[in-house]
């Protein structure tokens, strides 16, 4: 009986060892003092040119934005599961040239007047390197999913709070006090700008 405690304590001492080896070595192997015996991974690149497009947008106003987003899913057998991520994204708020034709453009000796287009939001992101996930629950398979479909929901809100917030007012503010100067110094002459 002593025989098979005896043997049993060993065991017990062999398996503490063991795993306070495996915690020290997780603990050490995130220093730099291992960066020298690891070595640099290799990777092989293959880039094509795909499209090339010419762009008439003149960004006028970017907004940034910092949320906390709570996304729940619902399930049907098992709990519902909830991701809550800290975002950052951005909108931009700009007024397409390509859609400025001569017609729009009238002059007389002394004033020109410029018909621009209505300002528009051109685009909305959330920034994925400056957000980050900040707990899950209950995501047992599905947590990329879960993830992707909280980020979905954030990118929906940027454009909402953007359109919300005025963009397209302050677009339109800033399309003045940069381009009346501007077309002012270059004609030598009045400027005017109506949108349509």
């Amino acid at each position: 009986m002593s025989r098979f405690i005896n043997t049993l304590i060993r065991l017990f001492l062999i398996v503490l060892v063991v795993v306070g080896l495996i915690a020290a070595w997780e603990q050490i192997r995130g220093f730099s003092l291992m960066d020298r015996f690891r070595r640099d991974g290799q990777t092989t690149q293959y880039i094509v040119l795909k499209e090339v497009t010419a762009l008439g947008r003149l960004e006028l106003v970017r907004y940034t934005f910092k949320d906390i987003v709570e996304h729940e899913q619902v399930n049907a057998l098992l709990p519902n599961a909830n991701a809550v991520l800290i975002v950052e994204g951005e909108a931009t708020g700009c007024i397409d040239l390509t859609r400025v034709r001569a017609e729009d453009v009238q002059s007389t000796d002394d004033s020109i007047t410029i018909r621009l287009p209505q300002p528009e939001l051109c685009g909305w992101k959330v920034n994925h390197d400056r957000s980050r996930v900040y707990d899950t629950h209950f995501a047992f398979l599905d947590e990329s999913q879960l993830v992707s479909d909280a980020y979905r929901q954030a990118e929906k809100q940027i454009k909402q709070s953007a359109l919300t917030g005025g963009i397209l007012m302050q677009t339109r503010q800033n399309a003045d006090q940069l381009l009346r100067p501007l077309l002012a110094r270059i004609s030598g002459k009045k400027v005017g700008l109506r949108f349509d």
